[in-house]
């Protein structure tokens, strides 16, 4: 199985409103930095996203890529591959702990193979930098929804 990596942020606000901006694919250039363009494919008999095309610019990384959602409850999503240019897998997901009063423990956890050559040491810190910036920029978006 192939190493993933990890890292959880503690936002003050309740599980159901860090899933709604989760969810809220639309706004995804608004948050994120590396995701210029998001559009839902398909979605669920509830409503959700079930596959989402993302056009993707991580300055020397750029890809448009297809990913497919699973939705285990309220408090957890997962995605997995379906297409893109620049990688050979894509899994990852955010799961959502209520950590206290109006306050949400997410934890994200991701695994990328690209398909060009990279050593390990080399795609677990690009992996990491992805969700520490992917974190930061829900919690910013979530506590300050106004921007």
């Amino acid at each position: 199985m192939a190493e993933h990596t990890s890292s959880s942020i503690t936002i003050e606000a309740a599980a159901a409103d860090v899933m709604g901006v989760i969810a809220d694919f639309a706004r995804y250039p608004d948050w994120t930095g590396e995701v210029k363009e998001a559009e839902v494919l398909k979605t669920d008999g509830e409503g959700r996203a079930e596959q989402v095309r993302l056009v993707m610019d991580a300055g020397a990384i750029k890809d448009d890529q297809t990913l497919a959602y699973t939705w285990t409850g309220a408090n957890e999503v997962s995605w997995t591959l379906v297409k893109s240019q620049m990688l050979r897998s894509l899994d990852g997901s955010y799961l959502l702990t209520p950590a206290g009063p109006g306050t949400t423990e997410v934890t994200y956890r991701l695994t990328v193979d690209v398909k060009i050559p990279m050593l390990g040491m080399i795609k677990r810190k690009a992996e990491k930098v992805i969700i520490d910036r992917a974190l930061a920029g829900l919690k910013k978006r979530v506590e300050s929804p106004t921007k």
